[in-house]
Parts: structure tokens; C-alpha cells; sequence
């Protein structure tokens, strides 16, 4: 496929680091030199400088014969613009643009349209990582929560802790423990080595540990893995950008909620914003006003700023102080290696929540969700399932028959509003919702042929 991603930023350039490895034909278009010729010199791919809006550059970057167009400079309205001339010049087929600015995703359904800006794909980076953090608040003690089937069906990774009724015992005693949940595990890491799971094997204390099945399920597959945290009440905010105000937005109704800011004006307009949030203006790496807000028993403390340092700073005085759990903000992917064994629980990464979704509109055959794990390296991906037996490589196949690459499981099936969870008996149907985990990305091609349907299909 060729695409042109218009940004060589944190995202822009990581999607180029994905696509490349693919087998894709990228361009990628930016007003930094520096940046594109780091890229050139590291990816196959070729790079064209100059601005993103402009005709003459799209035309350059060979607009005139791409498949896609991926819009995620820092500027919303340079993404809408360069939407708005690749549909008018050049007839790009598909057209996928970052936009942050909540006046305009407000109004989406009227402005994002062939009569006014033609884009056909608006992604949130915000709202993508208040829905992340709301899934993982939600569920407490979780490392991830990946929603599929629009909620029906989720994948979450726990850290298998000692005291857990499975840490030690193998795989096929889940089904003693709770014999009215049905389960799946669905890929193991060991000190950061990937585990295909089988029957027998057997888990171990901090292994991190993927588990699908029905949402209303989870809880109980939790309390198998390790100590079941009790609910959190507590939840502190650092940070009052757009992130930050949104995350207190979807949380204040549930939870006692508390939003650090150190911008006085900026802070004036949350407390107005917000109903039941409390809004306190000061520094959050002050020991003193940590204190004085009750650090020692705040649940979960959210550091959500645009500043990496600022974040893990912050972060590990809350953890040193008493809060319950830390999740940082990290855009430097070096940052998120180095802090992965320290006191910071969870570091979330806007380029990987950002990158998943954007390759959901990517991926060949009929993927409908894809989330980026381990850094880029590891997919979950749901797929459906089309055709009829004499068309299709899956569809009226048993998973055992099915020939999946190496590292690949099928961990769930969603049929309708039917949640099956995948053993080696189940037969896959047309229509099907098909939920996979990748341990390694490179066989994504491979998946995808599997869920493209053949010629003889009408």
C-alpha cells in the first residue's frame, strides 16, 4: 500500500517505524530536516520536506497516486487543510487526520464530511488515553484493558503476584477454580520474553500475564492471577491540558477526584469547567502540598502534564509518599524502558495508544480494532470473518485446523451479542468477530491473508 503520513513527530514517525517493517510504500512529509533525515538513514522509506498543507509538496510526496493519506502534524487545521486538497487535487482514496481541539470533534459530524473537510477518519490522541486510563481505573490492579466487540469482549494484562490462587499451578486449573467463567489465556511474559501458553504451563510470580474474556468476567479471571485490589475512590490529576481536564471529566461523577495545575488562569477555567472536581493550583513535586492534600491516601495518582520529567519527578514522590498506584505520561520511548522495574506502576505512551488505532484503518482484510502492545512489537487485533467454506481460509474451520503463525493465538470469537471464548474444537463462522494476539508483529501479513476472502466469494 502506498501512504503518506503528513508529521515526522513522536507519532508520525513510529507509525513510519510500523508500516516500513511491513512491506509498505511510505513517504513522509515534514518542515523538520533533521528529523526526516534521521528517519531516511534508519527506515526504508522516502522523506519530503517542506509544508503538508501545501499542494506542491503533497504533489511531491505522490498524493497523485497514494492509497492513503495520514494527517498527524502538531496543527489540526494543517491536517484539515492537507484532507481538504488531497480529496479536491488528487482523489485520495482514504484520509485519516489527527485533531485534538475539542471545538472541532465536538462538531464532527457536521465538519468531518465530502461537503466540508473530507476526512474520513478523525483520531483523538486525548481521548484515546482518557479511555485508556478510565478502562484501567475501572479495573484496579490491571497493567492493560483492551476493549473488543465494542465492549463486549475484553484483553487484559495483569501482573501475577504471589498469594494468587494459579501463580504456581498450571494453565488448565483456571478451569478448576471457576468453573462458570470461561477463559483464555492468551500470551505469557517472563522478565520480557514471550511464553506461548499451553495446558501446562505453569505461572509464575511476575509474570505478566494476558487473559481474555467477557467483560463482565474479567474481575473473576483477575482474582485467579493475583490478590484482588479493592476498588478505587481516591484520584489525583497532575496536569490541566487537555489530557488532564478530560481524564477528570470522565471520572468525577464515580470517584473523589483532585486536579493539580500550576497555571493560575488555567487552573480558574477547570474549577469552572468541572462540577466535582477539586481544582488546586500549586506544584505537584512540592512535598508540602502533597501532603497537605492526603498523598498517603490518595488510590491512583494520574501525572498527565506534557512534560516527561515533570511526570516521573512527580510520580515517584507520590509513590516515596504513600499514593496506591502511580500511571505516568511518557512520550519518550526511552523514558518508558527505563522506568519499567521502578516505582512508577504503569507509564502510558500516547504514541502506542495513538498508533493502534490508526492501524485499525491500515490493516488489510476486514480488521475492525487493532491495539499496539510491548512497544509496537506484539498486536491484539479483531478480524472478521467473511465468505463461506470454499472462499475463505478460516470460515468453517475448527481453530485447530486453522494454520495460524507462530506465536498467534485465537483467544476469543464473538458471534452476534454470543461471547465464545476460542478452544481448539470451535468452528469459526461467517460473520464472526475474531480475536488474536500476535506475539510477533512481523506475521501480521500472514493474519491478514487469512481473513481476506478468495475470488470465488460473491
Amino acid at each position: 500500500m502506498k501512504i503518506i503520513i503528513l508529521g515526522a513527530g513522536q507519532v508520525g514517525s513510529s507509525l513510519a517505524e510500523n508500516l516500513v517493517s511491513e512491506d509498505n510504500d511510505i513517504t513522509i512529509v515534514d518542515t523538520n530536516e533533521a528529523q526526516l533525515r534521521n528517519l531516511q538513514d534508519r527506515l526504508d522509506l522516502r522523506t519530503v520536506h517542506g509544508l503538508a498543507s501545501h499542494p506542491d509538496v503533497l504533489r511531491n510526496a505522490g498524493a497523485e497516486d497514494a492509497d492513503m493519506m495520514i494527517a498527524v502534524t502538531d496543527s489540526d487545521e494543517t491536517n484539515l487543510v492537507a484532507c481538504q486538497i488531497a480529496y479536491t487535487l488528487f482523489h485520495t482514496p482514504t484520509k485519516i487526520a489527527r485533531i485534538r481541539g475539542m471545538g472541532y470533534l465536538k462538531e464532527s459530524e457536521k465538519l468531518f464530511t465530502q461537503d466540508a473537510f473530507p476526512v474520513d477518519v478523525s483520531i483523538s490522541p486525548e481521548q484515546i488515553i482518557t479511555d485508556n486510563i478510565y478502562r484501567l481505573i475501572k479495573h484496579p490492579g490491571s497493567l492493560q484493558v483492551l476493549d473488543f466487540a465494542e465492549g463486549q469482549v475484553q484483553m487484559v494484562g495483569v501482573k501475577a503476584f504471589y498469594g494468587g490462587t494459579l501463580v504456581g499451578r498450571e494453565l488448565r486449573a483456571l478451569r478448576e477454580h471457576i468453573p462458570n467463567v470461561d477463559t483464555r489465556v492468551a500470551a505469557i511474559y517472563r522478565r520480557g520474553h514471550a511464553i506461548i501458553p499451553e495446558g501446562h504451563t505453569v505461572i509464575e510470580a511476575d509474570d505478566e500475564v494476558f487473559f481474555i474474556a467477557a467483560t463482565k468476567d474479567i474481575r473473576a479471571v483477575m482474582s485467579e492471577l493475583r490478590r484482588v485490589d479493592s476498588p478505587y475512590k481516591r484520584i489525583m490529576i497532575v496536569g490541566g491540558g487537555n489530557i488532564g481536564r478530560r481524564v477528570a471529566a470522565s471520572l468525577e461523577k464515580d470517584y473523589s477526584v483532585k486536579l493539580i495545575d500550576h497555571n493560575p488562569i488555567r487552573s480558574e477555567e477547570i474549577a469552572n469547567e468541572l462540577d466535582n472536581t477539586l481544582v488546586i493550583l500549586g506544584d505537584a513535586a512540592d512535598e508540602e502540598l502533597l501532603q497537605e492534600e492526603g498523598i498517603e491516601k490518595v488510590d491512583v495518582f494520574c501525572a498527565l502534564t506534557n512534560d516527561d520529567e515533570a511526570n516521573i519527578l512527580s510520580s515517584m514522590l507520590a509513590k516515596s509518599m504513600g499514593a496506591r498506584k502511580v500511571m505516568t505520561l511518557i512520550n519518550r520511548a526511552a523514558y518508558v524502558d527505563l522506568i519499567q522495574s521502578g516505582n512508577i506502576d504503569i507509564a502510558i505512551s500516547p504514541q502506542q495508544a495513538t498508533i493502534g488505532s490508526l492501524l485499525t484503518h491500515i490493516r488489510r482484510g476486514d480488521v475492525v480494532k487493532v491495539h499496539s502492545l510491548r512497544r509496537g512489537a506484539a498486536e491484539a487485533i479483531e478480524a472478521i470473518a467473511h465468505g463461506e467454506e470454499s472462499s475463505s481460509k478460516v470460515v468453517g474451520k475448527a481453530i485447530e485446523d486453522i494454520k495460524l503463525p507462530p506465536g498467534t493465538t485465537i483467544g476469543a470469537i464473538v458471534r452476534g451479542k454470543e461471547v465464545i471464548i476460542a478452544h481448539h474444537d470451535t468452528v469459526i463462522q461467517s460473520e464472526d468477530h475474531v480475536i488474536l494476539f500476535l506475539v510477533d508483529k512481523k506475521f501480521i501479513p500472514v493474519v491478514e491473508r487469512l481473513f481476506q476472502v478468495g475470488i470465488t466469494f460473491i
